[in-house]
């Protein structure tokens, strides 16, 4: 029997709509499909499947591949069906000939879908929940997800039927099966917490080295230069010290905080020096450059809108504010995540602390605002990436923005019709 989650007041309003306009693309067969979900465990129509590159297709085949419970996704154009009724026919063939599972996917930006022929329907919204929140937006990571998620909640009903056992009387079984179970959440966060660190070590490191070379060039005789210079030029050689030292001695990712704070101290008295040295006036201390902190402190505002997100005000370096000025890409700050380099305030909430050491944490909600790192700051950063709204419920509430269309309709494993 097919599972899945439908919210007939939003179907109403949405069958409406497509049905008005003539179906984009015809439906597969669904032999073809489920032929080609038994060998590969995915299926992209023909039409598309210059849309998803190989490294992607790769990425959702192992994924798939490498689940305990059988997992296969969908992947079907815009107008592919006209109506929820349609997709519930179509999908149902598809799992009659494959067999159980879980079957996850999109129909173009109109929805997305987690359907199953063997579990109930919570077990449905559970998985899904659990894929889209950490898919953050995008299909394939989402997609991707999905066999994390089912292996979640078999570990969940694991731990309900030994607690069942438990009530029994097996108290020696549920013991040690829910030490288990502890013992191999613990090891995942450890596990989490261990790359957390190395990566953002690794970043820190980066801007400690960086701040260490310019006070070598900088080279400066403390005996034949004044007293102001000698002790902004030995305030920065003390920065960085400390810098380094924070950073032998962090075992938590929150701690990477104290390494920042010491190199934007670092980096303005560098700046001070040079002012002295150079017979100029020393500027203001203001905050480092947002693009890149390791350009040292920064000399204007400038409005700058990320893609997708709306326009703010933030810190630059003479660089950067002249390029944002012209049209042209800053010289951003980007960092390893996951093996992928991307820039550094969106590489999540894991690098808040980082950004906080140079920027002070009360500063960041309108720096940091709509960006992945901002999920850190709550309600008052907003929770979407680039400004899109993932909020909202599960099974009555906006899904979210996926794509510029609604994520699921706004029902998980609806459609948006």
């Amino acid at each position: 029997m097919l599972r899945r989650l439908v919210i007939p007041a939003l179907l109403t309003a949405g069958l409406t709509v497509v049905l008005a306009a003539p179906a984009a693309a015809d439906a597969p067969g669904e032999s073809e499909v489920a032929s080609q979900l038994k060998s590969d465990h995915l299926y992209i129509e023909e039409s598309i499947t210059e849309e998803f590159p190989e490294a992607d297709q790769d990425v959702l085949v192992e994924a798939a591949e490498g689940a305990e419970t059988p997992v296969y996704y969908v992947i079907l154009p815009d107008g592919t069906f006209a109506s929820e009724s349609s997709l519930d026919a179509f999908m149902e063939g598809v799992m009659d000939d494959v067999g159980d599972g879980v079957y996850a996917g999109f129909v173009g930006d109109q929805g997305y879908f987690v359907e199953s022929p063997n579990l109930d329907e919570s077990a449905v919204r559970e998985i899904g929940t659990e894929a889209k929140s950490e898919g953050n937006g995008n299909q394939i990571d989402t997609l991707a997800a999905v066999p994390d998620a089912v292996e979640s909640h078999e570990a969940g009903e694991a731990a309900s039927a030994t607690f069942g056992m438990l009530l029994l009387g097996l108290l020696a079984v549920g013991v040690v099966g829910g030490g288990f179970f502890l013992y191999q959440s613990k090891k995942r966060r450890d596990a989490q917490k261990a790359k957390e660190l190395a990566e953002i070590k690794q970043m820190a490191s980066e801007d400690v080295v960086r701040l260490g070379e310019d006070i070598a060039r900088l080279d400066v005789n403390l005996s034949e230069v004044d007293e102001a210079t000698r002790t902004d030029y030995t305030n920065a050689m003390d920065s960085y010290d400390r810098a380094k030292a924070s950073l032998d001695t962090i075992t938590e990712p929150e701690q990477i905080q104290q390494v920042t704070n010491a190199l934007e101290d670092g980096r303005y008295y560098m700046v001070a020096t040079r002012a002295r040295l150079n017979g100029e006036p020393v500027p203001e201390r203001r905050q480092p450059c947002f693009f890149n902190p390791q350009h040292g402190p920064s000399e204007q505002d400038v409005n700058w809108s990320p893609p997708g997100g709306t326009s703010r005000s933030v810190p630059a370096c003479a660089a950067c504010a002249r390029a944002v000025r012209s049209g042209h890409d800053p010289d951003v700050r980007m960092v390893e995540v996951d093996g992928e380099r991307q820039p550094y305030y969106d590489a999540g909430p894991a690098y808040a602390p980082y950004a906080g050491g140079y920027f002070g944490m009360n500063m960041m909600a309108g720096m940091f605002t709509g960006m992945m790192m901002g999920s850190m700051m709550g309600g008052m950063m907003g929770g979407g990436m680039m400004g899109g709204d993932m909020g909202g419920d599960f099974g009555g509430g906006d899904f979210g923005d996926f794509g510029g269309g609604d994520f699921g309709g706004g029902d998980f494993g609806g459609f948006d019709f």
